[in-house]
């Protein structure tokens, strides 16, 4: 190869110079549309002959019935000369050539990345082709995929030209497939979704990408075949190129989101329950329900342990057929404040009623033994409650060994810091009898009872609707 002009996705072609016996040999290579604009002859059975009007026609529509079976077709023209071009420049080389023919090649999708689409529309997710091929080859890989359905619009990137911004913007969302774009174009799609309060992820490899990727709210460079700067502009980087695991990384995303939640919901609720205990103690003038190393314990073992399992909580198996969270949204709204109060309040007042119960038919210290194994109790058994906004007995428990080894863990130590002598004077407990064990253990269980209450007055309430989450049997 005596010369090379790289390929611009721009331009859409590729020209390599080659030394023959004669002399050179100009062979372009590139999108068939453009490609015929550059051609004035045409070698057909075995004969070179002037280009014409009728011809090109016949081959626009061989190229449009190759690109309709989602082949990607390449044309290929040529042209002889005695002497060595030397100004290697697109406009003195890419012109009168002569045209040879198309090859169509099959590039089919991988594997997965039709259920991605499909599982990112349920997730309310859409998923938009923006490429450099014809319109025709666009339209037929993205209906095989998923992504061009029912009344989803085609768009060129020539028709985009003569598309004003606001129009775009307007009518953006009725637009799945952008055909023969340039890098240029994605910057219009993306602030045209971002008019619309749209979080955007954008895909690219090429230098010419940056300005889209870093435009995006989220840009996404090819870890494999992407430059340096596509990376540097990107916010995520993908190692294997897979659009599929673009899609695991939202489910992911969602599902560490979740348990963040669920932690911070746990905490704070049984740490409100500890203050209720104390406050709604002092202004009843009751004996203090409860001793500073007593709450300590509380803190350390209770709280930590059922927060710490609740973050390795396995994501909901409808963690995909939501809908996405509004950016603007913070991490307590949906009511979640309120949630957490209420919870807080019952847990700090079932206290409470241990303590009273224990203090006046067995005495202040028993009062206070039963008031701190209730609330460890009750802290434990609640961890079950913010598992899912569904029902427990629906959903089960056994998803998440870690919380069922934190129950059994705070149970035998606190169990163990009553009963043992030792651990009992240091906590200034006493031992408790079976009477005394059965009133713990009745109260203990009443989250339970109220919250699976709560839960389904809610699906009664929002049909099958729990805290705003549809249920998986509605999908």
């Amino acid at each position: 190869m005596s010369g090379e002009i790289p390929f611009d996705s721009s331009r859409k072609l590729m020209t390599t110079i080659h030394k023959m016996q004669s002399g050179y040999r100009i062979i372009t290579k590139g999108a068939p549309d453009i490609l015929l604009s550059k051609c004035s002859k045409d070698y057909n059975n075995g004969k070179i002959q002037n280009m014409n009007i009728s011809r090109i026609e016949e081959i626009k529509n061989a190229n449009r019935k190759m690109a309709e079976k989602a082949l990607r077709v390449l044309a290929v023209a040529y042209l002889d000369t005695q002497h060595m071009p030397t100004n290697i420049k697109a406009e003195q080389i890419e012109k009168n050539l002569i045209f040879v023919g198309l090859i169509g090649m099959i590039d089919p999708p991988r594997e997965g990345v039709k259920e991605a689409v499909e599982t990112c529309r349920k997730a309310g997710i859409k998923t938009v082709m923006i490429t450099g091929d014809h319109i025709d080859t666009a339209k037929a890989i993205a209906k095989e995929i998923g992504i061009l359905k029912g009344s989803d619009l085609a768009i060129t990137g020539t028709e985009l030209d003569k598309l004003p911004q606001d129009k775009l913007e307007k009518d953006i969302m009725n637009y799945s497939v952008f055909a023969r774009v340039s890098p240029e174009h994605k910057v219009r799609i993306v602030k045209a979704f971002r008019a619309n309060g749209k979080i955007t992820a954008m895909t690219g490899d090429g230098v010419n990408d940056a300005p889209a990727l870093k435009m995006a709210d989220i840009g996404v460079a090819m870890g494999k075949g992407g430059t340096d700067v596509a990376k540097s502009a990107s916010d995520m980087i993908l190692a294997d190129d897979n659009f599929v695991t673009i899609v695991e990384a939202v489910k992911t995303g969602r599902h560490i989101y979740d348990n963040i939640k669920k932690a911070v919901h746990f905490l704070l609720a049984t740490n409100i329950g500890e203050i209720v205990v104390i406050f709604i103690g002092l202004l009843l003038g009751l004996e203090s329900p409860l001793l500073a190393i007593q709450l300590l314990w509380v803190n350390l073992v209770t709280d930590s342990i059922p927060a710490i399992a609740l973050g390795l909580e396995p994501a909901d198996a409808n963690i995909m057929a939501r809908r996405p969270e509004s950016s603007k949204k913070g991490l307590f709204s949906d009511g979640l404040w309120a949630k957490i109060f209420i919870e807080g309040t019952m847990i700090g007042m079932l206290t409470l009623f241990s303590f009273t119960i224990g203090n006046k038919l067995f005495g202040l210290d028993v009062g206070r033994a039963m008031a701190f194994v209730s609330l460890s109790m009750l802290e434990l058994i609640h961890s079950f409650n913010i598992k899912s906004n569904e029902s427990i007995f629906k959903i089960g428990i056994k998803q998440n060994p870690y919380l069922i080894g934190s129950f059994i863990i705070g149970a035998f130590l606190q169990i163990g810091v009553v009963s043992i002598e030792p651990l009992a004077k240091i906590f200034d407990c006493v031992p408790l009898n079976m009477e005394q064990w059965m009133i713990v253990a009745l109260i203990s269980i009443c989250p339970i009872v109220i919250i699976e209450t709560q839960k389904k007055l809610n699906e009664i309430k929002f049909g099958k609707r729990v805290y705003g989450i549809k249920s998986q049997t509605n999908e």
